[in-house]
């Protein structure tokens, strides 16, 4: 089943007195780039984090944002002075205000509030803390946000298969059509060249005749097809082969869309027809829509 690299999950929970909500999300890329977003609080969560996003995914350019806070019905929810910087921030007051006293300055009489709101003074009970607990709650919750993310992939990867699907359809039609066009021309131009040869032959004396029809039968495999249309329906049958392989199949199909781009450049170019240009332009547009939905392929 084709994996898409786009895809969306969110999740709440609640254990060891906190609560915290999940967000992650991913859009296509070359390789895996993780970026999270992380309470720097929480010993040891990013790496064991990025240890499991690793084993999970293998693509895509994904975020992980997670937002944790006090379960307010915890008992040890609440703030709590610090006491090493607290003396320190009255201490300061006291020299401002002797400057000022010095200076003849009045300052308005600071109050509790005034004192708490510096920075630092009042923290929440959660700096001292072990946090263990939280960071095994955490990594607990984590398969099942795993689970809605990779399901939203595949649900993703559904819709982007039938729509490659189509479009080799669609190239499997264009090749049958090309060969039959080429079929065509081959009878005709054979033809003519017999035809353009006798006239040459009639016309001019000491024509090396065996070199004559060399230079013939060269402008006649120039303008052949018939290994380009191969190689584009062994493309179209490894592409396919693709679709039904479980995992990263992505950058395999990046390649593969090379070599499509490739055969059909060079069917425009040995066309020679008006018909056959058409069909080979018709394949260059297709091929390259399918490019931009293999891009999004794990």
């Amino acid at each position: 089943m084709t994996v898409s690299m786009t895809g969306f999950a969110a999740r709440r929970g609640q254990a060891a007195g906190h609560v915290w909500t999940w967000d992650i999300r991913s859009v296509n890329g070359k390789g895996l780039d993780l970026r999270l977003r992380l309470p720097d609080w929480i010993d040891g969560l990013e790496l064991a984090l990025r240890a499991e996003l690793q084993k999970a995914l293998s693509r895509g350019n994904v975020s992980l944002s997670l937002k944790v806070s006090r379960d307010s019905e915890t008992p040890e929810a609440g703030l709590q002075v610090n006491q090493t910087v607290l003396p320190a921030v009255l201490q300061a007051l006291r020299v401002v205000e002797d400057a000022a006293m010095a200076a003849g300055v009045t300052l308005a009489q600071a109050t509790a509030a005034d004192v708490l709101a510096v920075r630092g003074v009042l923290e929440t009970a959660s700096a001292d803390e072990d946090t263990g607990p939280l960071r095994a709650a955490l990594l607990a919750d984590l398969p099942d946000l795993l689970a809605d993310f990779a399901a939203m992939r595949g649900a993703e990867g559904a819709a982007l298969q039938a729509v490659i699907a189509a479009q080799l359809d669609r190239i499997a039609t264009l090749v049958s059509e090309a060969k039959g066009e080429a079929d065509a021309r081959r009878n005709a131009a054979a033809g003519l060249l017999r035809d353009s040869l006798a006239r040459v032959l009639a016309n001019a004396d000491g024509v090396d005749e065996g070199r004559l029809a060399q230079e013939l039968a060269l402008i006649a495999v120039k303008t052949d097809v018939t290994e380009e249309l191969d190689r584009l329906i062994a493309h179209i049958d490894a592409a396919r082969t693709l679709l039904a392989e479980p995992g990263s199949v992505g950058r395999k199909y990046d390649f593969l869309m090379q070599e499509f781009m490739r055969e059909a450049n060079t069917l425009c170019s040995k066309a020679q027809s008006l018909a056959l240009t058409r069909i080979g332009l018709d394949l260059k547009t297709v091929i390259d829509q399918m490019r931009e939905q293999v891009q999004n392929v794990e």
